[in-house]
């Protein structure tokens, strides 16, 4: 990953750097607040270690709350000595993604921007398919396949197993169907839950050699291979 570290403690700096270059990360460094907001807004990086305290008249959180008002959403990790609760506030609320209090470790630091990273891309990559088996539903094309064979199925049908499988192996109450599929915030006392559960089984279980969702007794269902 492409790392900005701004950073004005050139101890400091060379650590992060060697440790982030040892793990075959590519890293911009910027000793002062200025040069700092310079090459963020110019690049384009996959995370940034910003220090909380900078030289040259542009300190950390003016540097984070410009990237954010001008819509760059890099996630950003803070890097400071402030290590109480007030100061780690005022940088989350700031625009901060994770804050990291001096002393640290490499292996600690390189962890939480992993971590970062990977979850800036999973939201910047919306889920589009979902799949548990053999069964995949394409939630763009709103098609239904299990062991490459399409099936087809109502809109209601298609809502129901898209809820169930985004809640695979877990125990879905007919309260949370309820809500989840047919926007009841109340229980109408009718067996339109059982009648499409027993559809959807017709459908993409009964066909296939083993069945994918299950009846928990006095609870709900559960999808799961």
């Amino acid at each position: 990953m492409r790392v900005l570290l701004i950073e004005d403690d050139q101890t400091v700096r060379n650590f992060v750097a060697k440790g982030l270059a040892e793990a075959g990360h590519l890293v911009e460094q910027a000793a002062d607040g200025r040069q700092g907001l310079s090459l963020a807004c110019q690049d384009k990086f996959d995370v940034i270690i910003l220090d909380r305290m900078l030289p040259g008249g542009v300190e950390g959180l003016h540097i984070l709350e410009t990237l954010r008002r001008e819509g760059n959403m890099t996630p950003v990790l803070l890097l400071s000595a402030l290590a109480d609760v007030d100061e780690k506030v005022a940088g989350l609320k700031a625009g901060g993604d994770d804050y990291v209090s001096k002393p640290f470790s490499s292996s600690e630091l390189q962890a939480r921007l992993e971590a970062l990273v990977r979850r800036n891309r999973n939201e910047a990559q919306p889920l589009t398919k979902l799949t548990v088996s053999d069964l995949e539903i394409d939630l763009l094309s709103r098609s239904v396949r299990r062991g490459g064979q399409k099936i087809d199925l109502q809109p209601r049908e298609f809502r129901l197993l898209e809820f169930l499988m985004r809640h695979t192996g877990q125990v879905v109450t007919r309260t949370m169907l309820l809500e989840g599929v047919w926007d009841y915030h109340f229980d109408p006392q009718t067996n339109v839950i059982d009648v499409h559960i027993s559809r959807l089984r017709q459908k993409i279980d009964k066909p296939f050699e083993h069945a994918l969702v299950h009846t928990i007794r006095n609870a709900g269902y559960m999808l799961q291979e």
